[in-house]
């Protein structure tokens, strides 16, 4: 079950990433494309939420490569967060 649960978020992502490529312009200049990446960036300040609440400290803490990766997704999901509510309120 994990599995499955990870292969979809997975594709989710990916085709979040392709969306971005592929209809950048649409995104930004339609109603519904502003709408949608409302909804991104929702989901992505979620999910930088998730990376200071939900992980455990104990996981990163003191380790010089768990806390450099740690900080590099804060400054990702922070990144993503912006860029999508940019594109929203544009």
């Amino acid at each position: 079950m994990t599995y499955v649960h990870t292969f979809f978020i997975a594709l989710i992502i990916l085709l979040m990433g392709i969306l971005c490529l592929t209809s950048a312009e649409e995104l930004i200049q339609t109603h519904l494309g502003q709408k949608i990446s409302f909804g991104l960036g929702i989901f992505w300040v979620l999910r930088l939420f998730i990376q200071f609440f939900g992980y455990s400290s104990v996981l990163w803490k003191g380790k010089l490569f768990e806390t450099a990766v740690h900080i590099f997704f804060i400054a990702m999901w922070g990144y993503m967060s912006i860029i999508f509510f940019a594109a929203y309120f544009n």
